[in-house]
């Protein structure tokens, strides 16, 4: 483990958290989705960037030992709509820190249920949601609904 620091992004973020969002989408969705799909995606992604001054979403930026390692982004309904760690840095505590400042962040804006939804086949994060609480509450084709009752 290293020094994990969860901080709102700059500007000088926009493109290590797109590389991070790519990296970490990637490779969820790899064998399941068409290659072709995957790519096309990644263009879209690398050409638009990122948007951190929208007031509908919370922003957070993890760093491990001062490199951009992950971000989490909510709203103020209650979505954990992303929750994404760069591949390379799993296992060194960056999903905890961000997830721990996500609900913080849910918590600061009043929600009192979380949302979010996780690709079906992604296992790894359905354990990771299980384990700090999380309940399945549907299925959409695709993927599993989630909900987290947060204590205010």
């Amino acid at each position: 483990m290293g020094t994990i620091t969860v901080r709102p992004p700059g500007a000088e973020d926009e493109w290590p958290l797109v590389d991070v969002y790519v990296k970490a989408r990637r490779s969820y969705y790899e064998g399941h989705l068409p290659e072709a799909e995957l790519a096309e995606w990644e263009r879209s992604a690398r050409a638009g960037g990122l948007t951190f001054d929208r007031p509908d979403r919370v922003w957070l930026c993890a760093e491990l030992d001062h490199v951009v390692a992950g971000f989490a982004l909510v709203t103020p309904s209650g979505e954990l709509l992303q929750l994404q760690v760069d591949p390379a840095c799993w296992g060194n505590g960056v999903g905890r820190a961000l997830h721990e400042a996500a609900v913080g962040a849910l918590r600061d804006l009043g929600v009192t249920t979380a949302h979010l939804d996780v690709f079906a086949e992604n296992h790894r994060a359905q354990r990771f949601y299980t384990a700090r609480g999380w309940r399945v509450t549907g299925r959409e084709e695709t993927h599993l609904r989630m909900a987290l009752e947060l204590h205010v």
